[in-house]
């Protein structure tokens, strides 16, 4: 993995940066301390792996930004990839990976990539796993020297060492070998001993199988008898059957008889109650025959009257026309002198209301003298307020002039005053936030420290849920256990519940048991029972404590869910509570500036105030106006004089509308004397010479003549009514005359069909005694079949008895011939899983601890011993040398000297590390600190190029983060000189360092600066 270009946005300390690695083959990144040095590794991880030190994803968001985002273009044998990981705030993070589709493409053209991004991000993070070759693991064990991880190896237990080294090497794959391997021989060896009891009991069931020829012979014999028995039954049923049948249909004449002797009863009654009806009825009408001349001499009455109103009936109409014309004359009439009324009544309205307008207009001409002596007043004041208006005009500009100056010094004025009001508000609230700055720094405090809290709960939140899945699991687990095992349990009570019945056979072989093994099978049965029900007793107790276990992880993670929510609302008041106590740092500058510009305004009110009595321009305008001696009082009692005669204008006014009323007045009143007379004398002749009187007259002498009265006509009327029910009558006795000949014919045919039905009753009477005769001879036959039916299944149920006991002892016999195969078949199965056990075995102590792994790390350690000791010649000038041990002698184990002379069984597996000196061998813990990194950067060298190896790529980039301070100016020398000399051996070698003695060291420097707007980086050659 060689790194091509880096680009930053808002990631930790970084707002906007970008790092082309191009050309960079040894480069050091310097800085100070919390420049963002290390955050650049950091996000070469990140966007590759999605791995970093911190905890939450959107802590790596730079401060006050909604998102991070990371473009990182690489080459990996040859091939040239990019990887943008995108980082939202709350939000989920989102990878895109690509690929460069020619080598010429620019890596900063998007075009000259084609997409490899899967459809989620899993998907995506595999096929980048897939094309470098390198999990996050091994990078940071191989490549990435990460700072303050210098002495991790060295500084562990030699176990714990070796279990590191093991995790590294990824040999944790053969413990899961071997553990698969120690399931399939427990699986074999469970087969194992369940086939040998199934061998035991086949072997027990032959044994017990004896010869069955002689015992099927004699039971054949007796099956052949039973049959010929039931034979000779069957014949003698056959016989009384067809008897039986007989005595069956004799039995359904009988039934049918008896039914229809009961039905032609009842049409017996029908028929006779249906006559009884129509000798009732024609009995019904006799009377009414008898009054047939009574009801014929009233039908003609009422017809007579019928004709008169007939006649009456076109005299009304004649007289209600008539009627109508004679109403609707006099309604004219009356109409008409109802309007001769009106209007005399509006004629003398009229005179009244003239007279009444003639008196008051003599009333106003009389008040002349009194209105000309006003009018006189008014031309006076008139005249002096003319004066006065002329003097305003003169005096109104100087006036205006004067007020115009008053209020630009009152606005200037105010201007100053609002000015100074402002600014000592400010002062105040300044002041105020002055005083709550240590309160706010103590709650930033304090939300920070329930901000690292809420964290924390977070973290064990995610511990919650995943310890409660893994609780679920186990108790799926245990309910399919369970399933099984009540499985099982049902099955063997099925077992149980045969061995209950008389004779049982064996459940498995079905082969007859004595009472001694009836006893053995159901005392193993017994035993099994009480296994299972132990076994599913134990479980529940096991999902009891599951379930009470899952009801406590959801209780607390309800509350830690609960508690986490106030997360959100914490942060956005730490940022609030921060940006509060930012603005207070220049709290003390603002309020000075501010008491300076008060002193400055109260300076300038009093130079206003005595400015404004001394200006030339005032004193002018007031001598021009004191000449003119305009008084705005005077004015206003003028224009009030005015007022008060102006009312002479409005009654001279009135004066001269009176004389041309009265005028018009006199000519009006003669013509309204003459028309109200007119209508008198129209209204007196109207009743007696006009037309509509003569016609009305007229009218009513017809109606005279008609010589109809109404009362006359009403009288007919309800006598009419009266005769009304002769005509009902009439109809009803005509109804009747028609109604007789066929009730009379009725009756005879119904008096015919009744003789006829009780010759038909005779007849099946007859019948009826025949049937019961017959049936009465063959009473015996039920008794006789029904006892040929017991004796028939008595021989049946020997017959079928014999024949299960011969079906048995065939049954006996094919399975003595399947026990005898099946017996070869799991002998054979037994030999096969014998050796599946010995080979599965033999696997699980091969991958086992002591197996394939520990073989591989002999074989690995030597070559990491060589790398080690190659690197750190390079560095202490071969001064230093290390050794791996492997195993070390036990107790009971002589020494002599540095070498060892192990004895059999006496060894201990150990991985020491033996560091030799020009002065012999010591502790890794009594080097001095800069020989203790050399030996450690030797160590991890070569063990991140064998685990680059191991992980099938080749290791192309190699970071060191810090380690350098340990080192005196010779150790720093040969540092950089080992650096100098295995940089062929990689493509980018990036040294990390703030040390600035070393940073001259590299002819490349990559400058690390932390500014107001982020880390800044600089390449310096």
């Amino acid at each position: 993995m060689i790194p091509l270009r880096l680009t930053l946005q808002n990631f930790l300390s970084y707002h906007q940066a970008s790092l082309d690695f191009s050309g960079l083959q040894l480069a050091c990144i310097c800085g100070p301390n919390g420049a963002g040095k290390s955050s650049l590794l950091e996000a070469m991880a990140w966007a590759v792996w999605g791995q970093s030190r911190a905890i939450n994803e959107d802590d790596l968001i730079h401060s006050g930004q909604t998102e991070a985002q990371v473009d990182f273009v690489l080459e990996i044998q040859g091939q040239c990839y990019r990887i943008i990981r995108t980082r939202r705030r709350n939000q989920a993070t989102y990878l895109e990976f690509q690929a460069r589709i020619e080598a010429t493409a620019n890596l900063g053209d998007p075009s000259g990539f084609r997409s490899l991004t899967g459809r989620s991000l899993r998907q995506t993070q595999a096929r980048i796993c897939q094309q470098i070759h390198l999990d996050y693991e091994t990078f940071i064990n191989s490549a990435y020297l990460r700072q303050g991880r210098a002495d991790e190896f060295m500084l562990k237990r030699p176990a714990e060492r070796k279990q590191l080294l093991a995790d590294l090497l990824k040999l944790d794959h053969y413990e899961t070998l071997a553990e698969a391997a120690r399931d399939s021989a427990r699986q074999y060896k469970g087969q194992l001993g369940l086939l040998g009891q199934n061998l035991s009991q086949i072997e027990a069931q032959l044994t017990g199988l004896e010869d069955l020829a002689c015992e099927k012979v004699s039971l054949e014999q007796k099956i052949r008898a039973l049959r010929q028995q039931l034979e000779h039954l069957q014949a003698e049923q056959q016989k009384l059957t067809e008897l039986s049948q007989s005595r069956q249909l004799w039995q359904q004449q009988l039934t049918w008889a008896n039914q229809q002797q009961t039905h032609l009863q009842a049409e017996l009654t029908r028929q006779s109650q249906s006559c009884t009806t129509a000798q009732a009825q024609l009995q019904k009408l006799h009377p009414l025959l008898q009054t047939q001349a009574q009801i014929q001499a009233g039908y003609g009455y009422w017809q007579h009257l019928q004709t008169q109103d007939r006649q009456l009936a076109e005299k009304a109409t004649v007289y209600r026309g008539l009627e109508t014309r004679r109403q609707n004359l006099q309604q004219a009439l009356d109409q008409a002198s109802l309007t001769l009324h009106q209007q005399l009544q509006t004629c003398q309205s009229q005179l009244t209301r003239l007279e009444q307008q003639q008196a008051d207009c003599l009333k106003v001409i009389s008040k002349e003298t009194e209105i000309e002596a006003a009018l006189q007043n008014l031309h006076t004041s008139k005249a002096k307020l003319h004066y006065l208006d002329d003097l305003q005009n003169q005096a109104f500009p100087l006036l205006q002039l004067q007020r115009q100056l008053e209020l630009e010094q009152e606005r200037a004025h105010s201007r100053l005053v609002a000015r100074m009001d402002e600014l000592r508000s400010n002062a105040r609230q300044l002041q105020q936030q002055q005083a709550g700055q240590p309160q706010l720094q103590q709650a930033v405090l304090e939300v920070t420290s329930k901000i690292s809290h809420l964290q924390k709960q977070r973290v064990y939140l995610q511990h919650l849920q995943d310890k409660g899945l893994e609780r679920r699991r186990f108790m799926e687990q245990l309910q399919d256990r369970q399933r099984d095992l009540e499985t099982q349990l049902g099955q063997l009570e099925q077992k149980m519940q045969l061995l209950t019945v008389p004779d049982a056979c064996c459940p498995l072989c079905d082969r007859p048991l004595d009472e001694l093994h009836w006893a053995l099978v159901k005392q193993r049965h017994e035993q099994s029972q009480q296994d299972l029900l132990d076994q599913i007793w134990v479980i529940r107790e096991q999902l009891a404590v599951s379930e009470r276990e899952i009801q406590v992880l959801r209780r607390e993670y309800r509350e830690v869910d609960q508690e986490l929510s106030q997360l959100h609302q914490v942060l956005e008041q730490r940022g609030r509570l921060e940006a509060q106590l930012g603005n207070t740092t220049s709290l003390e500058a603002q309020l000075h500036r501010i008491f300076n510009e008060i002193q400055t305004l109260e300076s300038q009110l009093q130079q206003q105030q005595q400015a404004q009595n001394q200006a030339p321009e005032w004193q002018t305008l007031t001598t021009q106006l004191a000449a003119l001696n305009y008084d705005e009082k005077t004015h206003a009692l003028a224009r009030g004089e005015v007022e008060r005669w102006r009312w002479a204008e409005a009654k001279q006014a009135e004066l001269n509308q009176a004389r041309r009323q009265l005028h018009h007045l006199e000519q009006q009143l003669p013509a309204l004397i003459t028309q109200q007379n007119h209508l008198q004398t129209e209204l007196k002749t109207l009743t007696t010479d006009s037309d509509l009187a003569q016609e009305l007259q007229t009218i009513q002498a017809q109606l005279d003549a008609l010589d109809y009265d109404p009362t006359v006509h009403h009288q007919l009327q309800a006598q009419l009514r009266d005769y009304q029910p002769y005509l009902l009558q009439w109809q009803e006795l005509t109804q009747a005359q028609a109604r007789v000949p066929q009730l009379q014919q009725t009756i005879q045919d119904l008096t015919i069909a009744i003789d006829k039905i009780k010759e038909q009753i005779a007849e099946i009477g007859t019948q009826i005694t025949h049937l019961h005769a017959q049936l009465h001879h063959s009473q015996d036959t039920p008794n006789r079949l029904k006892q040929l039916a017991e004796e028939m299944n008595q021989a049946q149920t020997n017959l079928e008895t014999h024949l299960a006991h011969l079906g048995r002892l065939s049954q006996q016999q094919q399975q003595h011939n399947q026990l005898q195969t099946q017996l070869g078949q799991l002998q054979q199965q037994q030999a096969h899983a014998q050796s599946q056990l010995q080979i599965y075995q033999e696997l699980a102590q091969a991958f086992g601890q002591n197996g394939i792994p520990a073989l591989m790390i002999e074989n690995l350690l030597p070559q990491l011993e060589a790398e080690a000791n190659h690197l750190l010649g390079r560095l202490t000038g071969s001064q230093l040398h290390v050794q791996f041990v492997t195993q070390k002698a036990g107790r009971g184990t002589k020494s002599v000297g540095a070498a060892f002379r192990k004895e059999p069984n006496k060894l201990i597996d150990t991985l020491d590390i033996l560091i030799a000196d020009t002065q012999g061998t010591r502790p890794y813990e009594t080097y001095s600190g800069g020989e203790a990194f050399r030996v450690n950067f030797a160590i991890r060298l070569a063990l991140s190029r064998l685990l680059a190896r191991q992980s099938g790529s080749e290791l192309q980039l190699l970071i060191i983060d810090e380690g350098f301070g340990t080192q005196d100016q010779e150790g720093c020398e040969r540092l950089i000189a080992a650096l100098n000399s295995i940089a062929p051996d990689f493509a980018c070698i990036l040294a990390i360092t703030h040390m600035p003695q070393l940073q001259a060291a590299f002819q490349t420097r990559i400058a690390v600066t932390k500014t107001t707007a982020g880390s800044q980086l600089t390449l310096i050659s």
